[in-house]
């Protein structure tokens, strides 16, 4: 009888290695985005669920253009009739249109929209003379950021068919938009209260929440989830400033900690909320990408350490898409020794729990048996 036991085990075993094994051969592939000719460096802030990145590209003298990356083809948008510089900052979740800032004839920046390549000024508010954009819905109608009013001040806006709404402030002068939910009905962003303090704050029909802070005097909400109800930014503590998560139904924002240094900042989250990134300080003092899963923060160039060259690092992820599989930002990649845009194919999957794993030493084996077979028919309290 035991015999036979330990034969089936054995043999379960082996199938749990072979499977491993299989699991371990299928690597979640980085791809360095490269940069556009004449130009030598870039940065990503965008990733569509199919895996289309939008950034911008930077040269030596300092000048930009937006880049659409699709299936290893970086495609340079170009800029308003006129203008000399863009940068993409945002794109739909199927990778059609894209958004962000670019400058026109009259050396104004403002906000555009892009689709089957047509750049579309979107103009300003009422007597304003820039804009800039930053989000847009999932479905590429609705796009969010800050314009100038008649006054010269900066105010989050809400862009949709052709009309460009003044979301207001927290009481103070200025506001910006950063992120929208999926369907365009919720914004979030930042904006001055009436002490001129900086807020994140959350907007849906016509109310502008201010969601607080950490316990410092300024948070920016930079991300959102596809329902509106995860918000995700960067607030100021006591020890720098540190990345947060608010959710509607605690109505609190929750630090989500560092790599052990001083700071950190969160920019993008899934479209459920479970998976947010950005960057954090490392004890060393370095800049790493991260994500925050329900697990806590992993260091992006620890956990996809085979997929970089020596040399090579993740600094920044500024986004994740909605279906939380493709992570985007920039760092520096030691083969073309240059800081480039990069894209990370890497879906989430919760740490492995091993519940046969009776003496917890990470594998189940017969030592676990041993001790099953000799506590068999035990009670507790005997």
């Amino acid at each position: 009888m035991m015999q036979m036991v330990h034969s089936r085990f054995n043999a379960l075993l082996s199938a749990c290695v072979l499977s491993l094994i299989a699991t371990a051969g299928w690597s979640q592939p980085l791809t360095w985005l490269g940069t556009l000719p004449g130009y030598d460096t870039s940065y990503a802030y965008g990733v569509s669920d199919n895996g289309v990145v939008v950034g911008v590209a930077y040269n030596a003298a300092g000048q930009r253009r937006a880049f659409r990356w699709e299936n290893g083809v970086m495609q340079d948008l170009g800029t308003l009739p006129g203008g000399n510089y863009s940068e993409a900052r945002g794109v739909s979740a199927n990778g059609a249109v894209v958004v962000g800032v670019a400058r026109n004839a009259a050396g104004q920046s403002r906000a555009f929209r892009w689709e089957n390549g047509v750049m579309q000024d979107l103009g300003a508010l009422p007597g304003g003379r820039e804009s800039w954009a930053f989000g847009v819905s999932a479905n590429g109608a609705v796009v969010v950021g800050r314009a100038t009013n008649a006054a010269g001040q900066q105010r989050a806006f809400r862009w949709e068919n052709g009309v460009m709404q003044d979301l207001g402030t927290l009481g103070g002068n200025q506001s910006w938009a950063y992120g929208v939910s999926a369907n365009g009905t919720v914004v979030v962003g930042a904006a001055q209260n009436a002490a001129g303090q900086w807020r994140a704050f959350r907007w849906e029909n016509g109310v502008m929440q201010d969601l607080g802070t950490l316990g410092g005097w300024r948070s920016d909400a930079n991300g959102v989830s596809a329902n509106g109800s995860v918000v995700v930014g960067t607030g100021e503590t006591a020890a720098g400033n540190r990345a947060f998560r608010w959710t509607a139904s605690s109505g609190r924002m929750d630090d989500l900690g560092t790599l052990g240094g001083c700071c950190s900042g969160a920019y993008g989250v899934s479209a459920d909320g479970s998976l947010v990134v950005g960057f954090a300080i490392h004890f060393t003092g370095q800049v790493r990408a991260v994500r925050w899963t329900a697990w806590g923060i992993e260091d992006l160039n620890m956990s996809y350490a085979n997929l970089l060259t020596p040399g090579s690092h993740l600094e920044w992820a500024t986004a994740i898409s909605p279906n939380g599989r493709y992570i985007v930002g920039w760092g520096y990649n030691a083969a073309t020794r240059r800081g480039e845009a990069f894209l990370l194919d890497a879906p989430y999957t919760p740490p492995c729990t091993l519940n046969g794993d009776v003496n917890g030493d990470g594998i189940v084996d017969d030592a676990d048996l041993l001790i099953v077979l000799f506590n068999f028919g035990n009670r507790c309290g005997q």
